[in-house]
Parts: structure tokens; C-alpha cells; sequence
């Protein structure tokens, strides 16, 4: 038999109306005792226009042996501040965006303006969610010469190395804490080191050796 993990998590929830019990909450990571499954409410996201789906990307994004496909996403911080994080798939490699505000067009010019440092090899596409922020993704395409496509809405685990990525990152900019003191050349210290932590998914190389050995 199969089943699905929202009747799991009703079998574990449902007793308490949505609550979990207070004996199961220690072992969970992240604590939550409130849940609400996906369908419960509406989606407020896919409002972007021209969105062309990841379901109609390239069959050889998936297996990751061409480099140069990247997923985004915004890092949240308080006060409505925010980092913008690239992976790329194959070698993990990121890079973080300091982006002042989040409306379209401040997000569009600093995401083009790091994008277009990169050699045109290595900027092939971009898997970004259904953030209004990326409202101008047409013009983001034409200015950074690369193909993006969008989540389905409230699907992250098809942006699942960015979100991976994202985790880590939280080891450096805690929720709750203001991301906008950083400079850009702060958030680049911080790739850096993480672009030079070994990856066991990588065989212990570090994202920035197998990155490096992409470039042409």
C-alpha cells in the first residue's frame, strides 16, 4: 500500500485538532506543533504574467550534468528585508544578492547586475517560485541572456537545492535578525565560505572546485 504524507500527518495531527501532542513535539526538528495542510487555504502566488512552468523545462536540467542552471530564491529577514540566494544545481555553488527593497525592479537590476559577471556558459537558466518579486522575469531573461521558469505555487522542493542552501544560511543570518546591514562584499565573504565547505553530496569536493572546473 501507498499513502500519501498529508494522511500521515493527519493521523498524527487530527487527534488534537491540528495540535500535536507536547510527548511528540521534541522529536520533531523544527518544533512546530500547529500544521495546515497545503490545501487549506488559497495561494496568494502565481500572479506572474508570461510565467513559462518548470514543467516545461529540459529533460537534462534533472540530472545536473550540464552546469550553469541556477535556482533562486529571497532569504527573509525582519523589518521586510532580504538577501537574494542563486545555487547552481551541479556544483552548488551560490551566490547572495543584497537587494535594498523587494519590488520587481530592484530585484530584477541586482540579480542582472550579478548574473552578467558570469560567463555566458554558466548562465543557461534560472528556477525561480511564484514571488511577485520576479514580476519583470521577461526583461530579468533578456538583461542576464538566460531562460527562467517558475514553480508550481507552494511546490518548494522544486527548487530543492536552493532551499537546501537557504537552510545553511540561516547558520549565518538567524530568522528574526534585519539583513539589511549587510554589504554585498559581507554576503560574498559569506559564499565564499560556504562555496568552500567539502559536500558529501559533492564526494567531499567543495562547491567551488567543481564550479571552477565548469568554467570555460
Amino acid at each position: 500500500m501507498r499513502i500519501s504524507h498529508e494522511t500521515i500527518y493527519r493521523s498524527l495531527y487530527i487527534q488534537a485538532r491540528g495540535v500535536l501532542k507536547r510527548e511528540l513535539t521534541r522529536h520533531l526538528r523544527t518544533k512546530r506543533r500547529f500544521r495546515r495542510s497545503a490545501r487549506s487555504k488559497p495561494s496568494r502566488q502565481g500572479q506572474i504574467l508570461d510565467a513559462v512552468s518548470i514543467r516545461e523545462r529540459p529533460p537534462e536540467i534533472e540530472d545536473r550534468a550540464i552546469p550553469g542552471h541556477w535556482e533562486g530564491d529571497l532569504l527573509a529577514g525582519s523589518r521586510q528585508t532580504h538577501i537574494a540566494t542563486l545555487v547552481e544545481r551541479t556544483s552548488r555553488y551560490t551566490i547572495l544578492v543584497k537587494v535594498p527593497r523587494k519590488d520587481a525592479e530592484t530585484v530584477r537590476k541586482a540579480l542582472a547586475r550579478q548574473i552578467r559577471r558570469l560567463p555566458n556558459e554558466l548562465t543557461r537558466s534560472l528556477n525561480w517560485d511564484r514571488g511577485t518579486e520576479l514580476a519583470q522575469h521577461v526583461q530579468l531573461s533578456i538583461d542576464a541572456s538566460l531562460k527562467i521558469y517558475f514553480c508550481d505555487p507552494q511546490v518548494p522542493w522544486q527548487r530543492g537545492t536552493n532551499e537546501n542552501t537557504n537552510r545553511l544560511l540561516r547558520q549565518y543570518f538567524p530568522k528574526g535578525n534585519r539583513l539589511d546591514g549587510y554589504s554585498q562584499a559581507d554576503l560574498n565573504r559569506t559564499a565564499r565560505e560556504l562555496n568552500t565547505r567539502p559536500r558529501k553530496t559533492l564526494e567531499f569536493c567543495t562547491p567551488l572546485e567543481v564550479f571552477t572546473e565548469a568554467l570555460p
